[in-house]
């Protein structure tokens, strides 16, 4: 039960609630832009908890971990720290759909991170549970929060990265409790709080696998999958030094049809199918017996078994996220090759939660309705570490620069992956859990992944993320690259270097298709580089994409000036549509509801018509 309100402890600048990826990006910004903030969590010791997937990176999260980094963020440089196997995913597809993934040690990454957010000057962590906020006498912005030990803590801005802690419950089978994970309370009350205020607030679900002993398997039965040299994530490590860093083999196995018949037998027993999860959940990572209800032609399904750390005998089960009970569980898992023998160690449940629909914040993140107040990550009906961590890097710059008085940072879709995964949110909402993909962003080949320090480093120097010395290192880059273009387009390939090529630049060997990008770095011999140059691969090949997609990148270019002048034209937030004639009746609802800050925020919005946008357009001209 909750105490009276006894007293007050000393007052910060920004509050943030919890202590995932969200947490952890948002209160570093805020700490490292100048401000004194306070992390409140639940428990110090899971700051940076990988709950579910022990892995980061992938196909379109990679390029937010790169933009995270760029931006002066901290996830980039936590996964280097910790990976214990690294891959490109679609390495022989084109470069767009490229994507460096990691696996952590989930121990190591959260110890890694703890020591970030403890380290950092201006910062500091307080072990408690949010169940309110403060709000000014006229209830328009917010003053601060209110704790479930009583504390009363005053803050300028306040940032909700609560994830799936808010009001969340677990399911295994018949069993649920008040839990956000597995053996950790849930925070209840401020859901129930935000609803009070107005805020628009719903519920969704999602899920993990169950993790089993490693000793237990038989690694024989299945197929292994070795990793790759590491590359590092974080733009600010060293070019050319190898990540000292284990590789452990990750294995796969399949699901079959007796896995398939236990589990259609015993669907009566899982708490999505029987009614008592009534949230959506994510559509493109569903559950093994969603899976298996809804491709019943299938007749297998992929299981990656991936380790959880070096310093533990657990493996995760990925691909068999579950709620059913748990002896279902442990039958269809043993009915799986390699995992005859298995012994569960923590079984699969779903977890329901409270978020806040996304259509209640600004671009910026804060809240439409109390001033002051962001929120970030799970909370907004989002999916994945990445994404939560997008988020929070972006609501703490967002804090801080509302706390100078200072225009706020809103990156465009042409921009950034960043950009889109926030504009598709606010734009949009989320009515299941929202997951990047490659193929939601327009600018796919402009916004790879190696392309995000060219693209955002400036940006984090702007408001103050990027220090000096990074910042020489990107300067010194930059120059690099430009040289390494010069070179490209003025070499000629000698004889016998590449069939076919003698005589032709580089540039149009590339263009051509004569060579590809990775055949690019010997054909550039170390003695035809300038003196304060010493190129490395890396650099050569991300020159050599450039030069030989810049005609898909200019049609790109052309699309997005297009865009760029819808988004010149700034609508107000607090426009009255119901007021404009020639509105037709459903725009007037979805601009009133989104109530976009731009002419192309607002052509974006399903529902609203052309001819409304074009009304809008000629109203602006009119002033």
């Amino acid at each position: 039960m909750r105490m009276e309100v006894a007293f007050h402890l000393m007052d910060y600048d920004c509050i943030v609630i919890g202590g995932g990826h969200a947490g952890i990006e948002a209160s570093l910004a805020v700490a490292r832009l100048g401000f004194s903030c306070l992390l409140i969590t639940q428990n110090p010791d899971r700051i940076g908890a990988l709950s579910c997937n022990p892995a980061i990176g992938g196909l379109s999260k990679s390029n937010l971990v790169r933009e995270v980094d760029a931006l002066g963020g901290e996830m980039g440089r936590l996964i280097d720290k910790s990976l214990i196997q690294y891959r490109v995913l679609n390495r022989s597809r084109g470069p767009a759909v490229q994507a460096p993934r990691a696996q952590a040690d989930k121990l190591l990454y959260q110890s890694e991170a703890r020591l970030a957010v403890e380290r950092q000057p201006r910062l500091a962590v307080f072990m408690d549970t949010v169940v309110d906020l403060l709000a000014s006498r006229s209830g328009v912005a917010v003053e601060g929060v209110i704790t479930e030990r009583g504390h009363v803590i005053s803050a300028k801005t306040v940032i909700l990265a609560s994830g799936t802690f808010m009001e969340g419950r677990i399911f295994i089978g018949e069993y649920d409790a008040p839990q956000g994970r597995l053996g950790e309370a849930a925070a209840l009350g401020l859901g129930g709080k935000l609803r009070e205020r107005g805020m628009p607030a719903g519920r969704l679900k999602t899920g993990t696998p169950a993790r089993v002993a490693g000793n237990a398997i038989d690694y024989e039965k299945l197929e292994k999958q070795d990793g790759e040299p590491p590359e590092a994530f974080s733009f600010n490590h060293d070019t050319g030094e190898k990540l000292d860093r284990p590789s452990v083999p990750c294995w796969i196995t399949y699901t079959n049809a007796a896995t398939h018949d236990i589990i259609r037998s015993n669907i009566h027993r899982s708490p999505l199918y029987g009614g008592k999860i009534t949230g959506a959940g994510p559509r493109y990572c569903p559950s093994i017996e969603d899976k298996v209800m809804r491709f019943p032609d299938r007749d297998r399904h992929h299981v990656f078994i991936e380790p959880e750390s070096c310093g533990v005998n657990e493996m995760y089960l990925n691909g068999l996220s579950s709620s059913l009970p748990e002896d279902v569980q442990e039958a269809f898992i043993r009915s799986i090759a390699g995992l005859e023998h298995a012994r569960i160690v923590r079984p699969a449940y779903a977890v329901e939660y409270d978020y806040l629909d996304p259509l209640g914040l600004y671009p910026t993140l804060e809240s439409k309705s109390l001033a002051g107040f962001f929120a970030a990550g799970q909370t907004n009906g989002s999916s994945g570490y990445e994404e939560a961590a997008a988020q929070g890097v972006m609501a703490g710059v967002n804090a801080a620069l509302k706390m100078r008085g200072e225009p706020p940072l809103v990156l465009g879709r042409a921009e950034a992956y960043i950009g889109v995964l926030i504009d598709d949110l606010t734009t949009l909402g989320a009515k299941e859990p929202y997951r990047m993909f490659t193929s939601r962003a327009e600018r796919r080949l402009v916004l790879r992944h190696d392309t995000a320090d060219s693209r955002l480093t400036p940006m984090g120097r702007a408001v103050g993320l990027v220090d000096d010395t990074r910042w020489e290192r990107f300067l010194y880059k930059m120059q690099g690259l430009d040289a390494i273009r010069e070179l490209l387009r003025t070499r000629k390939i000698e004889a016998g270097a590449a069939g076919g090529s003698a005589g032709k630049t580089l540039e149009r060997a590339l263009i051509d298709g004569t060579i590809t990008s990775e055949q690019a770095p010997p054909l550039l011999p170390a003695q035809s580089r300038p003196e304060e140059f010493d190129f490395p691969a890396e650099w050569i090949i991300r020159a050599a994409l450039d030069i030989k997609y810049a005609g898909y990148i200019e049609k790109e270019e052309r699309a997005a000036e297009r865009n760029a002048k819808m988004e010149a034209v700034k609508l107000r937030p607090d426009c009255d549509y119901h007021s404009i004639a020639g509105l037709s009746a459903e725009s007037k609802e979805k601009l009133s509801l989104v109530r976009p800050l731009t002419l192309g925020q607002a052509a974006r919005i399903p529902g609203v018509r052309q001819g409304d946008i074009a009304l809008l357009m000629a109203l602006m001209k009119k002033g």
